[in-house]
């Protein structure tokens, strides 16, 4: 399993359960930080679990960070993992760098992995009911392919419409689990979990 923005073990803790020892778990973070706590209280009594460093430019948890999200390739070999999880990444994530997150998912997965990646996707309903002032966020500002929150600092919260998620999707070559999980974010009161929850797999033929 790849853990993508695995931050200080948050979904990396309760799998620690659920993997068993020939199982593998890597995940990598902005945050050296994180990281080192994750080594230190994880890994040592579950040496399955690798924790990495990268350091990825983001305007909210390193802004100044050596690589480029746009063209940052994930430090693991092509077909290596079974499932890829990015739990709130692409909500401060910008477009070009979605997309090549996506490719890089597609690199790494095996024929038949599967990725479950979290959005605040917007749709009728959820567009509805941020104008109902029902939100979390208002997304009120506007840009090509997207919505932020703030002007100065894009990716402090970024929203996408749902078509464009789906477009990308695939254009990477991941093909969605039907149907979409959608989230409490935007003031549903059904909703499976805080953001949208998209569930896709790698085709079994394999695309590089």
């Amino acid at each position: 399993m790849l853990d993508v923005g695995c931050g200080s073990g948050r979904m990396a803790l309760p799998l620690t359960g659920y993997l068993n020892r020939e199982s593998r778990y890597a995940g990598f973070d902005v945050s050296g930080e994180a990281i080192s706590w994750c080594a230190e209280n994880i890994s040592v009594s579950h040496p399955n679990f690798d924790f990495r460093v990268v350091d990825v430019q983001n305007g909210v948890y390193n802004p100044t960070g050596r690589y480029r999200s746009s063209n940052f390739r994930f430090p693991y070999p092509d077909a290596s993992f079974d499932v890829a999880l990015l739990a709130s990444v692409f909500t401060h994530m910008l477009p070009s760098d979605v997309k090549q997150y996506l490719h890089e998912i597609v690199r790494v997965l095996k024929p038949g992995g599967r990725s479950l990646i979290t959005f605040f996707l917007l749709n009728d309903e959820s567009l509805a009911l941020i104008k109902e002032g029902k939100g979390l966020f208002k997304f009120e500002y506007e840009m090509p392919g997207f919505r932020m929150t703030h002007i100065e600092n894009p990716e402090s919260a970024i929203a996408y419409p749902e078509g464009f998620v789906r477009y990308l999707y695939g254009q990477c070559g991941l093909e969605l689990r039907e149907p979409v999980r959608y989230g409490t974010w935007c003031g549903r009161t059904n909703g499976m979990s805080g953001q949208d929850v998209v569930i896709a797999a790698k085709p079994q033929t394999g695309i590089a």
